[in-house]
Order: C-alpha cells, then structure tokens, then sequence
C-alpha cells in the first residue's frame, strides 16, 4: 500500500507519525546523535536516546527542537527525513502530502524552518497547523461548530491552552512548562533532598512509574539509583509518588495560572460552554496520575483526559489529512 499522506506531530521530546487508516507507525524520541568530527548523522530517536550520557567525546546527543520550536535547522530536516523515509519504507514510489503540528505562538520564521525542513526531507506538500486545533481534533472534539472547547495540551517542552470555536482559536497561552520541566523538578527535588544526583533519563522513568499531580493515599514506591553528592559513589535510595507530587507542585500551579489567564480571555458566552462541557487534557502530560482532579480541584470547572492522549496530536493530523478541503483555508498554514 503507498503512502500519500503522513501526519506528524513534531514535538520536543518525542516525534509521532501517524498515516490515515494505517494508524500510528512511529513513535521515538525527537533525538538525534552527531558525530563531531564529520558532522555525520549517527543515529536518530530510540537509538540515539540510548545514547545519551555513553558516548565517546566525539559524539553528541542532540535534541534539534527546544520548547516546542526548531532550535538546530539542519538536525531537524535530518532527523524527519528519517522518520518520513522510516514511515514509507525502502521504495518511495510517491512523495508524500504532510501535515505538521506546530505551537500556537509560532512566528512566521519558526514556521517558515519547519516548512523548509519538511521539503528536505523530500515532501510534495507541506502543511503546519498548530497544535492545539490538531490535539482538539485527534480527541474528538467537534471543533466547527459555534461553541467553546478548550484544550489543554501538555506536551514535552510547551503546555499550550487554547479555547477554540467555529474552527478557529479564539483565546489561548503557551507555557514552557511541561514534561521536559518536570523531570528537572524531579532531579531538584532528589538532588535537595536527599543529595543525590540522577539523571534526565530517570527522572523521567520516576515520572511515569510513580509521578502523581495530588498526594495519595495508597503511596507507590520506586526504588531508584544515582550518585551520591558527599561521597561521589552510587547510592540507592526509594522515593514515592506523593514526594513527587510535592516536586512537581509548582509547575502544576504555573500550568494552571495559565488557564486562568485564558479565561480572562475568553468570551463570556465561550467561557459557559466550558463550564458546562469541561476541559480536555491530552498529550503526554495528561497522564500523570490525578491530573485531572487536580485541574478540577484548582479550577472548579470538571476536567476529562482524552483518549489516547499521548497520540491525540498525532490522530488529529490525520484527521486533516483525511479532510484538507474541509480544513487548507482556515487552519493551515503551506509555503
């Protein structure tokens, strides 16, 4: 079967393809490892991840994209021609129309690297549409019609916030705080507390294995390894999920002013269909445990996790790939 049609959701920890009616195809780290000496491209996504912190000298891990925009040009045209070619196989017979998601607050040059990146990597047509339109979409929600949806999505490097009706944003934010600023509190909250030094691969292991935005009452437990800040050797030690709430507290609330200010924002008319229908949360962040009675807790307004949150950024440019006269005039942006 050709592929005619990609959807990626290009974000700043992990990178998501996803072809209509063939679902989700790659998922890997948005990573990519350079060798110094010939600026040659060594590895990208899973391979170069496990790389980082092993590498000889003349090697480095990159991650070409910081809080959700193109930090290196020339690594990212790299690393999605890998995805693209990993997506469509050893025989290219077509080249293939792609839809990229990008932040809401991306700039006309941020946009124009990501369009230029994408037809390096040999494209026919390339698209970007921001993300919050793709996430509402990948979870479902009827974005056309005259009423208030808000979308809170929290990804690896921006959590964006948007209330969007009849197709269009109409109130939003953009936060650089979100799954990369959670393992930092991670590693600062082990580092303070216990003095022990972990690194970025772990905490985010910790994240995902015990992570939790509320106390619990049934703690989880994870045992975990670094190096001890007195003594410079190994040290285990066993932390749980209610510490990790308690490091992951203010960046929570940051999140949360955030959405505050986007109701400030918001039409009145637009802000009561909120009240009445609720938020959606998606991307990778909407799967740490009680998010959403923490966003209803601090907001007072009943909060849902989409399904497949992770993907739904992903879903939803497949979505616009299935329906691009429905969407091209309004919503995307082409070179």
């Amino acid at each position: 079967m050709f592929i005619k049609k990609i959807g990626i959701d290009l974000g700043t920890a992990n990178t998501l393809v996803f072809v209509p009616k063939r679902g989700l195809l790659i998922n890997e780290p948005s990573i990519v490892a350079i060798n110094l000496n010939d600026n040659r491209v060594v590895a990208v996504g899973r391979s170069a991840k496990e790389m980082i912190g092993r590498t000889p000298e003349d090697i480095v891990a990159h991650r070409p994209l910081k809080e959700g925009v193109i930090a290196d040009y020339y690594i990212t045209a790299a690393m999605l021609r890998y995805f693209i070619d990993k997506a469509l196989g050893r025989f290219r017979v077509f080249k293939p129309d792609v839809v990229i998601s990008v932040p809401a607050g991306i700039t006309s040059t941020e946009r124009r690297a990501v369009l230029n990146a994408a037809y390096e990597a040999r494209v026919k047509n390339a698209y970007v549409v921001k993300e919050p339109i793709l996430a509402a979409l990948g979870a479902g929600i009827p974005i056309n019609t005259p009423s208030g949806n808000m979308i809170v999505n929290i990804g690896g490097g921006t959590s964006e916030v948007a209330v969007i009706s009849l197709g269009g944003i109409v109130a939003w934010a953009s936060l650089r705080v979100a799954g990369d600023k959670f393992d930092q509190a991670i590693i600062d909250y082990v580092k303070k507390k216990y003095a022990l030094a972990i690194g970025e691969q772990t905490a985010e292991i910790v994240k995902w294995e015990i992570g939790s935005a509320l106390p619990m009452k049934s703690r989880l437990e994870f045992e975990l390894r670094g190096r001890d800040l007195v003594t410079n050797l190994p040290k285990n030690i066993t932390i749980n999920s209610n510490e990790i709430a308690e490091a992951l507290a203010y960046n929570l609330s940051e999140i949360v002013s955030t959405i505050k200010s986007v109701f400030h924002n918001t039409p009145p008319e637009l802000a009561a269909d909120v009240m009445e229908k609720g938020i959606i949360v998606s991307g990778g962040g909407a799967m740490l445990r009680g998010i959403d009675e923490y966003f209803k807790h601090a907001l007072g307004v009943s909060t849902y996790i989409a399904e497949e949150p992770l993907f739904c950024v992903a879903k939803g440019a497949g979505v616009m790939l299935d329906h691009l006269d429905l969407y091209k005039r309004a919503l995307i942006f082409k070179r």
